[in-house]
């Protein structure tokens, strides 16, 4: 039987794990509200409480993806320790890891077609995880002279995108892609071969 009885906020947190599974389980454009209220227990009418519609639902999923993601990069970059490059491939190995364990929240993030920018909380979110990827770019040239250091934002922006692309062909069991090499591997190959080609790293690195 639904029941609406939660503590303040436990309702939200209900639907945003059931939305979590239905993603997971559906993809992220084949569920409803209804089917997250009645994953959750709750009336079809009880979502209203917290979210306009399902789109809002879906928005506060990705908002706590994006935080848990940030959290992890920046765990795995320690502040560039014990050296930017070997921080900065522990990273690549954060973001393959948090596909792989976070499906559904991943899927909300960057396959739900959501206007990011719409959604105050859910821009900085996403805002937060790309300062770690600048950050680490940044930390990657600081041994060049400054007039030879490539932009930071797009040095991690390219390595965003290079991640993604790896994920979406590589990782989560996708099938449209075929390599001997694991998808981390793919990831650091790939990033390695871009860093050295900017003179970010020597041929060594």
């Amino acid at each position: 039987m639904p029941r609406d009885s939660y503590h303040h906020g436990n309702l939200k947190q209900a639907l945003v794990d059931a939305t979590v599974r239905l993603v997971e389980d559906k993809g992220p454009l084949a569920f409803t509200l209804a089917e997250a209220a009645r994953l959750a227990g709750v009336s079809p009418a009880a979502p209203y409480r917290h979210f306009a519609g399902r789109d809002q639902l879906l928005e506060e999923v990705a908002r706590q993806g994006f935080l848990d993601f940030a959290d992890r990069l920046e765990a795995a970059f320690d502040r560039g320790r014990p050296a930017a490059l070997s921080a900065f491939v522990r990273m690549g190995q954060a973001y393959l890891a948090f596909a792989r364990d976070k499906p559904g929240f991943y899927m909300a993030m960057f396959e739900s077609g959501l206007s990011i920018s719409g959604n105050a909380e859910l821009s900085a979110a996403a805002d937060r995880a790309q300062s770690v990827l600048v950050d680490a770019a940044r930390a990657l040239s600081a041994r060049l002279p400054a007039d030879r250091r490539p932009p930071a934002t797009m040095v991690a922006n390219h390595l965003w995108a290079l991640s993604h692309g790896v994920v979406e062909l590589f990782a989560r069991g996708r099938p449209g892609g075929r390599s001997p090499e694991s998808a981390d591997e793919m990831l650091e190959s790939g990033a390695l071969i871009y860093l050295r080609g900017l003179g970010v790293i020597g041929a060594e690195g």
